[in-house]
């Protein structure tokens, strides 16, 4: 079990539910766009937000979202040790950085007084794509094993000024490099770990690469907060986060949908039916599996371990729950009728 840290009100770590993250992509300095895009985050699950702080203007508007955000919000620090000493002032509930790109030991104690003054944890980012020099000349490019020991690095810096309130994230854009890395981390230390596979590209793929990386990992009993980071509404980071957790078998909370790949006996537009399913269940949180079938033949004994189902005929259909037939309706009113049953669950 990993220790554990407070990130404002949602604890990470120590065997606490698996966390999910986001980071917004609206200005810091517009506050009210912030705090709309904050709002629709957790209307979706979030759980923690990030944000960039990369400037002295950015840190006087995250000081005014963090008066109204619904979530801890954790600020994202490059470069300017002074700007996480202003974000921690202006109620940050994480600060994110990278020790070794705020300068000299001095400043990265500077950061670790206040957090320590003010019980704030500090995230230590480690990604392949800002790997000290030294490191890539070692290992020829930023392999796991750079990158664990650019992480271990960093720890042994806080862990020198008393720091231990500390979350690691080891990221890369490959994703046999990130579960590699994070493996070894995970065998080497307890500190709680974030996780998440970066740069991942065009949405398809990126959903792909990151249920690979962070599914892999989760099925190892690895990772206490994740995101996952696509190029898109970060609302659809929440959505792609949960269902991997779903897959995972990790969170129980939310509709997990099952559905046949169709075939010949297919004789309603199922492929538009679980469309339809999937967007009216999407912000469902009871922890239910509801099965959408493409054949009365076959539907309802496939999805037997299903809660409740739907299978479909030639104009018409039937619910079904733990694999018996509930009601046969016309068509058009099988959709209706499933949610309500599932309203009523």
């Amino acid at each position: 079990m990993t220790r554990q840290i407070q990130v404002g009100n949602v604890t990470i770590g120590g065997g606490a539910p698996v966390v999910i993250q986001s980071m917004l992509n609206t200005k810091t300095t517009d506050v009210d766009a912030s705090l709309a895009q904050l709002r629709g985050l957790k209307a979706a699950g979030c759980e923690i937000a990030r944000l960039s702080v990369q400037n002295m203007e950015a840190a006087r508007g995250f000081a005014l979202i963090c008066k109204e955000s619904p979530l801890p919000l954790v600020a994202d620090i490059h470069f300017d040790y002074k700007l996480a000493i202003a974000a921690a002032e202006a109620g940050a509930s994480k600060i994110r950085i990278n020790p070794g790109n705020i300068g000299g030991r001095d400043r990265v104690k500077a950061v670790v007084d206040v957090c320590t003054e003010r019980h704030i944890p500090i995230r230590i980012g480690v990604n392949g794509g800002s790997l000290d020099k030294r490191l890539l000349e070692k290992y020829g490019h930023p392999t796991a094993q750079a990158l664990v020991e650019s992480a271990f690095e960093h720890l042994h810096l806080l862990e020198d000024f008393g720091f231990y309130d500390t979350c690691v994230s080891i990221k890369s854009s490959t994703v046999s490099t990130m579960v590699e890395a994070c493996r070894e981390f995970r065998s080497k230390c307890d500190y709680p770990l974030h996780i998440g596979v970066t740069e991942t590209g065009p949405v398809k793929m990126g959903m792909i690469k990151s249920a690979m990386g962070i599914g892999a990992l989760l099925l190892d009993g690895i990772g206490d907060t994740i995101r996952v980071s696509l190029t898109d509404d970060p609302v659809q980071e929440v959505y792609a986060a949960k269902d991997i957790l779903k897959a995972a078998g990790v969170r129980a909370s939310g509709v997990n949908i099952i559905s046949c790949p169709t075939c010949g006996r297919t004789s309603i537009d199922l492929i538009g039916l679980v469309n339809q399913v999937d967007e009216a269940l999407k912000n469902c949180n009871k922890p239910i599996t509801v099965a959408v079938m493409g054949c009365v033949v076959n539907g309802p004994g496939e999805a037997r371990e299903a809660d409740i189902g739907i299978a479909g005929g030639d104009g018409w259909g039937m619910i079904f729950e733990k694999g018996e037939q509930v009601a046969k309706l016309p068509y058009e009113e099988l959709l209706p009728a499933l949610l309500e049953r599932i309203e009523k669950m």
